[in-house]
């Protein structure tokens, strides 16, 4: 897969981005803006990450391939949102911070900030600023990066170490997400649901114009996970019991290191431990294919090759053979000390697979596609519902931990329910390769999600739900079209149907 080219280098990545979402447009907010001086703390040699240095990318011209669009994709997503003044006013308060624990207080208050606006944005709460959707998910995702740009290149007036600068970051990334405002009533009287989404992914290659410096147009990719979070962060629903649901929701990043610090335990994790705000039911939700919502059953430790959107994968791809789990500890889910570890590396803890609570029968049962409208070429067989709703009962185990060989089980799942025969379980002392939801990130955040249950000793309502695909557009390098508005509110309307289906099995 070719590279895409950004159009500039890292050096300055954020400083365009800046001046060119507002300089002249926020002078009147922010005067510092007229002047420059919110850029006067940054320093542009400062390398970025992987995902922060997409920031200056640019797509072709639809109409004239061999000429570029006249901004960069992210530039025409944060301003498609009206979340240009963001990233100024949060460099502009930067500048003027002079100690650790004023700028800890600042990211993380800003970051809840940005949440919040992507949240209200989604939810059509307040006039929709910007010219893109309001259900769009991706302005959060490059807005927090033109954000974490500016930490990384920061220059502030006192010693900071990397270590700290590095903390700076996670806090704003974590509290950009809604990891930090999840807040449920106590008591036995409500029902608490937790669900995650997930960052765009697969950012790089697609199709390319012949304009010099042009990127592939897979950087246009959003995700309906992240969409339908957003949507439903701080809503009540009201059950077929007559309780009130309360859903709090978060997205993750489509990244292991993050992974393997505890994003997701640290998030989940205090809301299973005993107390009033326990929840009764937590859903991890991601994007995979076709025009079907799976619902998956088993779930495996092991990682695939895949990249993430930072370029790194922990489990190496060999001439095409797949890793072993236990020769290569780095194919392998691990948990921090924290939540469990353990501290030193054990095939079998934490183990190979963990299996889905969700009340299947119940959220296939609830035809939760039919009042959705269908958007343009949804192949779905079934007219009457936008998407299917199956039992996703696949996976692909090591038979013996010590072999290459694999064997997938139960493939194709059946699409009806019950089926006509019980699905096979994997073997005991099997080593997973790969869960229904495959081995990536998706899988990842099924994994953590249900062992964590397990480990807290609760019997909830606990599994994964993989969303059709969205990425359906009716030209190469528009950022947006009707079509690819209309896949995402279909995916998140029947999301929201599948998360309320599993409040109204809740006691």
């Amino acid at each position: 897969m070719r590279k895409p080219t950004p159009r500039r280098g890292a050096a300055g990545v954020f400083a365009l981005a800046l001046l060119a979402t507002g300089t002249v447009g926020l002078a009147a907010a922010t005067p510092a803006a007229a002047t420059g001086r919110h850029t006067d703390c940054l320093d542009q040699s400062a390398p970025l990450s992987v995902e922060e240095n997409r920031l200056s990318f640019t797509l072709p011209d639809n109409a004239n391939p061999a000429v570029l669009q006249p901004k960069p994709y992210a530039q025409q997503m944060i301003e498609g949102a009206g979340f240009q003044d963001f990233g100024p006013a949060l460099v502009d308060r930067l500048c003027r911070t002079t100690s650790l624990g004023a700028a800890t207080k600042l990211v993380e208050q800003r970051g809840e900030q940005l949440w919040q606006a992507a949240v209200r944005r989604a939810q059509h709460r307040g006039p929709v600023k910007g010219n893109l959707p309001y259900s769009d998910d991706r302005p959060l995702y490059w807005t927090r990066l033109q954000s974490t740009a500016a930490l990384r290149q920061w220059t502030p007036r006192f010693r900071l170490s990397t270590a700290e600068r590095t903390a700076l970051i996670t806090t704003f990334d974590r509290a950009s997400r809604g990891m930090f405002d999840i807040d449920f009533p106590a008591g036995k009287s409500v029902l608490r649901v937790i669900i995650s989404g997930f960052d765009p992914y697969t950012l790089d290659g697609g199709t390319a114009g012949t304009a010099p410096g042009s990127v592939g147009n897979n950087i246009r990719h959003g995700n309906p996970s992240g969409a339908t979070a957003l949507s439903l962060d701080g809503t009540t629903y009201r059950t077929e019991s007559g309780k009130i649901a309360y859903v709090q929701a978060y997205t993750l990043p489509v990244n292991y290191p993050e992974f393997e610090r505890g994003y997701l335990e640290d998030t989940v994790g205090p809301f299973m431990k005993p107390g009033p705000r326990r929840v009764d039911a937590s859903i991890t939700v991601s994007q995979a294919g076709g025009a079907v919502f799976n619902l998956e059953q088993w779930n495996g430790r092991y990682h695939g090759v895949s990249l993430g959107n930072d370029n790194y994968r922990g489990c190496p791809a060999v001439n095409g053979v797949p890793q072993l789990p236990g020769d290569n500890h780095a194919c392998n889910s691990v948990v921090v000390p924290r939540w469990g570890g353990p501290t030193e590396f054990s095939l079998t803890n934490p183990p190979q697979w963990t299996t889905a609570t969700l009340p299947v029968a119940q959220m296939i049962a609830a035809n939760t596609g039919a009042d959705v409208p269908r958007p343009p070429g949804d192949t779905w067989p079934d007219p009457s519902v936008a998407f299917g709703v199956v039992w996703h009962t696949n996976y692909t185990e090591f038979p013996d931990c010590g072999s290459t060989e694999r064997v997938t089980r139960n493939n194709p799942p059946p699409t009806e329910f019950p089926p006509p025969t019980a699905p096979i379980p994997p073997d005991p002392g099997s080593c997973s390769y790969s869960g229904g939801g495959g081995n990536y990130l998706s899988n990842e955040s099924a994994y953590r999600n249900t062992l964590l249950r397990d480990r807290m000793g609760l019997d909830i309502p606990a599994g994964h739900i993989h969303t059709p695909d969205m990425q359906h557009f009716e030209t190469d390098f528009n950022p947006s079209d009707a079509t690819f508005d209309a896949w995402r509110k279909a995916i998140v309307a029947q999301g929201q149907n599948l998360i309320h289906a599993v409040a109204d099995t809740l006691d």
